[in-house]
């Protein structure tokens, strides 16, 4: 059978979080994570309702000794009024790059992908122009220069509008193929390598390497690596399939004019961003995913190398946010963090973790096209992470584009990052 089989099958969270003390990034032997302060947590969320979202929660997970979990929920799971329920499943976005990359990095390990050799060569033919040079890694890191296709799609960068949503997303599907000759119609943007630009087009290539490699559907790759070996059992990916099944919370597109109630764009094809972003998750297999992913070879997903190239991160344009291969770092007022987050309509995740993976945050609202409630929400990580809070929140600002101030109110305010959609 095509593939790669899973290096050792994890039946419960227990079994993956103590397998944590192998693991080459526990051989910091970092200090255990400050506890939680619970009440900045809510108030952040409170923010994040306050701001347009219905509702909101944070679920705080701490491995080891300890074991120690908190859950916050605020607000509305839907607009019937169903109280926000931390255990329901949701769209995560662009934490389904994580997922993209340990598929790439599992390749990477069988000796299939040379991530610094031109990517053209482990794609169907004439994915990419033969002039294109770049290379897996660079693609991974957002470094190679490939135009965004959802800016086509939504006809704006930032924050998309109802009314494209309707027209081009809800219901279209598209084929990966298609999305990768949208970006690649616009040629490269810059010389590979010299800059750093996020675009989802670059998992949407991975994604179509892992398949073209494997002889292997997508979502099969998944099902069989990742998902039912970690037995995420609340994960799936069922791109162009538009509902969620079983109990999910109800996503909100903020209207473009914001005297207009949200609208529920829950159903969805996803296939618009496919390997960027259409996986369905919930808080627990999240946990439990980046558990075993920062465990590396004892996790069972990537060996302690993959791990270490994941986690080798380069700046970005936004202060205190690094970027690896499908992971994403945040500086914290008291240490980094490893992890990423994901904004698809209706629907905003943030997955983080300790680097020595003690601790887990998932952060969570159901809006999206709505900066204030993304700066919120990307705000409760330090709380939750740290044990302190701003006394104030920064000024709103007009765009979420990831480039505010930084080191407002001591330093402690994490800016937007960039990803504004997925």
């Amino acid at each position: 059978m095509a593939g790669i089989t899973i290096a050792r099958s994890l039946t419960t969270l227990a079994a993956s979080t103590a397998l944590l003390a192998g693991s080459a990034v526990c051989a910091s032997a970092a200090q255990a994570p400050a506890e939680p302060d619970v009440t900045a947590v809510r108030a952040a969320l409170q923010r994040v309702v306050d701001a347009g979202a219905p509702g909101a929660f944070a679920v705080i997970r701490d491995h080891g000794a300890r074991g120690a979990g908190r859950t916050v929920t605020l607000g509305k799971a839907n607009l019937d009024g169903t109280p926000m329920n931390a255990g329901w499943r949701f769209r995560v976005g662009s934490n389904s790059k994580m997922f993209t990359s340990v598929l790439v990095m599992r390749l990477a390990e069988q000796g299939r992908i040379d991530l610094d050799k031109p990517l053209r060569d482990y794609l169907p033919a004439g994915t990419l122009p033969e002039s294109w040079s770049i290379t897996g890694r660079q693609v991974m890191e957002h470094r190679a220069g490939v135009y965004d296709h959802t800016n086509d799609l939504l006809e704006q960068s930032g924050e998309e509008t109802t009314d494209v949503y309707e027209k081009r997303i809800r219901n279209n599907v598209y084929e990966p193929k298609d999305l990768v000759a949208m970006s690649v119609k616009h040629g490269l943007q810059y010389t590979p390598g010299t800059a750093y630009a996020y675009s989802n087009t670059d998992y949407v290539l991975m994604g179509l390497a892992a398949e073209h490699l494997t002889g292997r559907p997508y979502a099969e790759l998944l099902r069989e690596q990742i998902f039912k070996p970690l037995k995420l059992d609340q994960t799936t990916f069922t791109v162009p399939q538009k509902t969620i099944r079983g109990a999910h919370v109800t996503g909100y597109l903020t209207n473009d004019d914001r005297t207009k109630p949200l609208l529920d764009s829950t159903e969805q094809t996803a296939s618009w961003v496919w390997s960027a972003g259409g996986v369905v998750s919930s808080a627990r297999d999240l946990d439990r995913f980046m558990t075993a992913l920062l465990a590396g070879s004892s996790g069972g997903l990537v060996s302690d190398e993959s791990l270490r190239q994941m986690t080798n991160v380069l700046p970005t344009s936004t202060a205190k946010i690094s970027y690896g291969l499908g992971i994403r770092e945040i500086a914290l007022s008291c240490g980094k963090v490893l992890g990423h987050g994901g904004i698809v309509q209706g629907y905003q995740t943030q997955t983080f973790s300790t680097k020595d993976g003690k601790r887990t945050v998932v952060l969570f609202a159901n809006a999206s096209n709505n900066g204030t409630v993304t700066s919120a929400l990307t705000n409760t990580l330090e709380p939750a992470f740290c044990g302190t809070a701003p006394a104030k929140s920064p000024a709103p600002r007009s765009s979420i584009t990831g480039n505010g101030h930084a080191d407002q109110d001591s330093g402690r305010w994490i800016p937007t990052v960039e990803d504004t959609r997925v």
